[in-house]
């Protein structure tokens, strides 16, 4: 039950994270946080472990905390900026695998260490990243749209939970089918890549779940820059 129990609190670790970052640097902050989450998500999930009896990639949490962060400048900032940061993820994830390829063949010194390791891993990304961002860009972008629509329907501030988790996991699923799809049908045989499959839903699905209380509390916060920006008179105010 090691993985279980670490994942719930890596998951938990990533949206307190993620809160801290929106909090000192505002929508910034969120935009930061797609960037990396997105980059180390993709590193994370050449890493296959097994979790409630399946196996799994690593990197779920991390990337579906994307989402969030998405949801969470769609809610707060509007459309524009919630898609302003899915292209800033894809541009990242691009940067980085065209960085990784050139220094890659550079070839090793003498003393060098890390080379292998570097091949082992960023050798699969090429085909993960091709994989991660076409379904980034059109999960990512489904969830912006089911989003702005769901918000139409149920606009409360009490149902941002349906806005959050309605697109989260319908966005999701359509990720999870072009990923595996794309990184790992024919790589692993039929059964283990159903098993990535079912694994890695079901993971975005309670991450999905478990996010929506720290979606509450960042339309709560008001960020430090935001907070500088208030004229002191009307902070007497409020």
């Amino acid at each position: 039950m090691f993985n279980e129990f670490w994942g719930l609190g890596f998951a938990v670790a990533n949206f307190i994270l993620l809160l801290i970052m929106y909090k000192c640097f505002g929508k910034t902050g969120l935009f930061a946080w797609v960037a990396l989450s997105t980059i180390l998500a993709n590193i994370q999930v050449t890493k296959t472990i097994e979790i409630i009896g399946l196996t799994a990639t690593l990197g779920n949490s991390l990337y579906a905390s994307t989402f969030l962060a998405t949801d969470i400048l769609n809610e707060k900032y509007g459309r524009k900026d919630a898609q302003k940061a899915v292209w800033l993820g894809f541009s990242s994830l691009l940067i980085m695998v065209i960085v990784m390829q050139f220094g890659m063949k550079f070839i090793p010194a003498e003393s060098d260490f890390a080379n292998d390791s570097l091949h082992t891993i960023f050798g699969l990304i090429p085909q993960v990243a091709v994989a991660s961002m076409l379904a980034y860009l059109a999960s990512q972008h489904l969830d912006v749209y089911i989003f702005t629509a769901i918000r139409k329907v149920f606009p409360k501030d009490s149902q941002f939970w349906i806005r959050n988790n309605g697109s989260t996991l319908i966005s999701q699923l359509f990720d999870t089918l072009i990923f595996t799809s794309i990184a790992f049908y024919g790589v692993y045989p039929f059964d283990v890549w159903l098993q990535i499959f079912i694994s890695t839903y079901v993971l975005k699905f309670i991450v999905s779940v478990l996010d929506t209380p720290f979606g509450y509390i960042a339309k709560a916060l008001k960020p430090l820059d935001e907070e500088a920006a208030t004229p002191a008179d009307e902070k007497q105010v409020s």
